[in-house]
């Protein structure tokens, strides 16, 4: 399978130079559950995109410290490439800030956490679990770091999983998109080190209880298996 590999990282900092790219990232976590994915990264937020989404069997769109609900150019143009693989049934994926992306671009509502910010291992209940997710448990924990969530889906979608704190944890449209709020990507190695980065620019209540709460099952690769579930799905389709 080739998939385009959005990357939204606007992060420039000596943090984010000292670690993989996001294309490194999802091919690092996606290699062990479909050995036959080649992600192909294009740095969207220096207005590198693919020129056909059909021409790849999918899209992933990577997190990223930008706002769906900032102005710049390259937001408005992911949009626009998100509405046409919808339309043309292309399979989208799209972690954190990729999941709030197509649902901004579907017509849904992303703004602030009314509890503020959201960090470490977060568990989230699966409510009505695709057909990608049928291994998945009725509760996944995965890492998180966002202070912007989906406030309302698209009407389009359906959805898949949430928690108290954040009600649309997990979309799909269809069987050819599927988002999730969280960070399959990002390892305890990672977190580790990132919530060492957000000291002073994040509550320190907020980080304490990251911290506490990142020892216990975490479930990476179950979503990996699920998303390349999902991807190999949409491609027999669409052969």
């Amino acid at each position: 399978m080739h998939i385009a590999l959005l990357d939204a990282n606007t992060d420039d900092s000596a943090f984010a130079a000292r670690h993989p790219s996001e294309a490194e990232k999802f091919q690092a976590l996606m290699a062990p559950a479909a050995p036959d994915m080649r992600l192909q990264g294009f740095r969207v937020v220096e207005g590198h995109f693919p020129e056909a989404p059909g021409a790849f069997d999918g899209l992933m769109i990577s997190g990223s410290p930008a706002s769906v609900n900032d102005p710049d150019e390259w937001i408005a143009r992911l949009k626009a490439l998100i509405r046409q693989a919808v339309a043309e049934r292309v399979p989208v994926f799209g972690a954190c800030f990729g999941h709030q992306a197509v649902a901004a671009a579907l017509g849904g509502r992303v703004g602030p956490n009314p509890q503020g910010w959201v960090l470490g291992r977060v568990k989230s209940d699966n409510h009505s679990p695709a057909p990608w997710m049928s291994a998945a448990p009725a509760q996944m924990a995965l890492h998180a770091a966002h202070n912007e969530q989906v406030l309302a889906p698209p009407e389009c979608a359906r959805l898949l999983g949430g928690s108290a704190g954040c009600k649309v944890g997990q979309l799909a449209l269809g069987e050819h998109v599927f988002t999730t709020q969280y960070h399959p990507e990002i390892t305890r190695d990672f977190m580790d080190e990132l919530l060492d980065e957000l000291a002073g620019k994040v509550p320190d209540a907020v980080l304490g209880e990251a911290r506490a709460g990142l020892d216990g099952p975490e479930h990476s690769a179950l979503m990996a298996r699920c998303i390349g579930d999902f991807f190999a799905r949409a491609r027999a389709r669409r052969v």
